[in-house]
């Protein structure tokens, strides 16, 4: 039996998964696999060309069959608070002209400068829609 590619099988798969649990990629995750089944063929002193072609197809296949899976729920995209006021309804506190520049809402208790979607004045007192949010500026219409 032929311990060095045992060893050599043996390190690769440690090495893969440390690098796993150092980078939470999901990637090195499957080489390791790979090596994992060529250290199985070593063991059964299966020829060093067959492992290493074991070790590239088995983590190339699993790469492919599963990464994908895995960046749909690790992607879970969380929104952010100004992304959250999208849709919401404010109240003008002051006249929206954006050939001014001067507007301002009131949003859940909170004042923000405001621009008005398509270039209209809206005046102090109506209710807008939040329908974008640029910077420190809420994007408003009618």
């Amino acid at each position: 039996m032929e311990y060095g590619l045992i060893i050599f099988w043996a390190a690769a798969l440690v090495f893969f998964l440390v690098l796993e649990a150092v980078t939470f990629q999901l990637v090195s995750v499957w080489l390791g696999l790979g090596a994992l089944v060529s250290l199985l063929l070593a063991i059964f002193e299966v020829p060093f060309w067959v492992q290493l072609l074991v070790f590239v197809a088995v983590s190339a296949v699993a790469l492919w069959a599963t990464r994908p899976l895995v960046k749909k729920f690790l992607s879970n995209k969380v929104a952010t608070n100004s992304e959250l006021d999208i849709g919401k309804v404010a109240i003008v506190t002051e006249t929206i002209n954006n050939s001014l520049s001067k507007g301002r809402v009131k949003l859940n208790g909170t004042y923000w400068a405001a621009r008005s979607l398509e270039g209209d004045i809206i005046e102090e007192g109506s209710t807008v829609t939040v329908v974008e949010v640029d910077g420190s500026k809420l994007i408003v219409k009618n």
